[in-house]
């Protein structure tokens, strides 16, 4: 598991678990209802490498599949794959509100940059390391589309 203790479906000591419920929230971070239903197309980066001076453009198309109009919240996620200190699952770095009229279509766009990319070292120093990246946009932290990229 990525956070460093086994996970089990029911208790045992030294696991991360619960004695009672699963281990999962019972809603993800960045849950919400609304009265309009949304649908997230394709997942495309305009490149799958970039050093700390470019830049990566992030592009997925929503949709308002529903029978009313609506308001999305788009939500960025990046995750460091390899990292000289252990490094968050998944780290918010941007979203973006949508208002959809029903049956409308808009592509959403973040660009990613070397500052997204970084953390504070174990000397304390703020450092973007080389490595493989994932990208994940959707409408909560569970259903997510995801690409991957490397930083030269």
């Amino acid at each position: 598991m990525n956070s460093g203790r086994p996970a089990e479906k029911w208790f045992s000591k030294f696991c991360s678990n619960y004695l009672d419920v699963d281990n999962d929230p019972l809603y993800p971070f960045g849950y919400g209802l609304s009265y309009t239903t949304f649908t997230y197309g394709d997942l495309t980066l305009d490149n799958t490498t970039m050093d700390e001076s470019g830049k990566i453009t992030a592009t997925v198309k929503v949709t308002n599949t529903g029978n009313y109009d609506g308001t999305e919240v788009v939500q960025l996620y990046i995750r460091d794959m390899v990292g000289s200190i252990s490094r968050p699952v998944k780290e918010l770095k941007g979203f973006e509100r949508v208002t959809l009229k029903k049956g409308e279509s808009r592509d959403v766009t973040f660009e990613i940059t070397a500052d997204l990319l970084k953390f504070y070292n174990s000397n304390i120093e703020l450092v973007c390391e080389p490595g493989d990246f994932q990208v994940m946009v959707g409408g909560d932290s569970r259903n997510v589309q995801t690409a991957t990229f490397t930083l030269n």
